[in-house]
């Protein structure tokens, strides 16, 4: 594989976010993969969002309201309750309508299964494009989720069925779903999300924490490239503010290559691009497509498609 150029959740930056329109408008732009992220509903439905939950930030209900905060969580919805709900306008005056102020609203847009995903890829003709999968389980919140095991199998039962275990990678922060894809499906890489900084970090260099299965840095040299290798990953994924030369440098000497989240400045991919990363997640894939072909590296052919 050469340079992986992701749209971030179908590319959010640009319209809304894990939407058949996101994936479609990335498709007919030209990514490598689309990253994107999975929930299961009380009725073993694979639904692709961010959140675990309904976001309040995105779904509307049939009277037009925003749900009320937190959001029912997807375990304890139907799948026909689910597709009530329309996410295709951010809502108004809140910090993540501040955060993209460009995306085009797309009214009456749906949460689509990841098996409608698998149906628009197969309708634009797109026989490379990857998907980079991230399982939505907080290990702090067991309840709402179901349980890794449960998950993992769900979620691999319907990618098998689907016929794109060779286009798939599954990532997540909870390491515990990805040492069960590693045991149950030998041929989809994993891919190990890490935060370091932050009021959330997600990993610490000098024990284990409740995401990473426990798996400790202080018993790898204080080396998450090294502790990711024991794991058994095949990818590293930090945030890109985590990265340096020598930790990229590390990684590809353990034979881990390493995708960065989430960057959406120019200035930011240049600078991953010359550290050697791998690949680059962003909301913004019009903005790496750019810079990437600046930088010589060879752009995915576009393949227009409408959801």
């Amino acid at each position: 594989m050469g340079f992986d150029l992701e749209a971030h959740r179908g590319g959010r930056a640009l319209l809304p976010e894990n939407t058949l329109p996101a994936f479609a408008n990335a498709l007919s732009m030209g990514v490598d993969t689309l990253e994107l992220d999975v929930g299961i509903t009380a009725d073993g439905e694979v639904v692709v969002s961010h959140e675990r939950s309904l976001n309040p930030d995105l779904a509307r209900d049939a009277t037009g309201a925003y749900v009320a905060p937190p959001g029912t969580p997807f375990a304890k919805l139907q799948l026909a309750e689910v597709k009530t709900y329309d996410v295709g306008q951010i809502q108004p005056d809140s910090a993540y309508a501040r955060q993209f102020p460009n995306q085009r609203a797309v009214p009456g847009t749906r949460i689509p299964t990841l098996k409608e995903v698998f149906a628009l890829v197969r309708k634009s003709g797109n026989t490379n494009v990857r998907f980079n999968i991230e399982t939505k389980i907080d290990p702090n919140r067991p309840d709402e989720t179901l349980a890794p095991q449960a998950f993992v199998t769900r979620l691999l039962g319907l990618i098998e069925a689907e016929g794109f275990a060779d286009r798939v990678m599954i990532q997540s922060f909870d390491w515990r779903t990805l040492l069960l894809v590693q045991r149950q499906a030998l041929m989809i890489p994993t891919v190990y999300l890490t935060l370091q900084r932050g009021q959330a970090p997600t990993v610490a260099l000098d024990k284990a924490t409740s995401w990473t299965a426990g798996f400790s840095p202080a018993d790898h040299a204080g080396s998450l490239p090294r502790t990711i290798k024991a794991a058994g990953g095949a990818v590293w994924s930090p945030y890109f503010g985590d990265v340096t030369a020598p930790l990229v440098e590390e990684a590809h000497g353990l034979g881990l290559r390493v995708v960065v989240w989430t960057v959406n400045k120019p200035d930011d991919m240049a600078r991953m691009i010359e550290l050697g990363v791998d690949g680059i997640i962003s909301d913004r894939p019009d903005l790496l497509r750019q810079v990437a072909g600046e930088k010589g590296i060879a752009l995915p052919p576009a393949t227009p498609v409408t959801p």
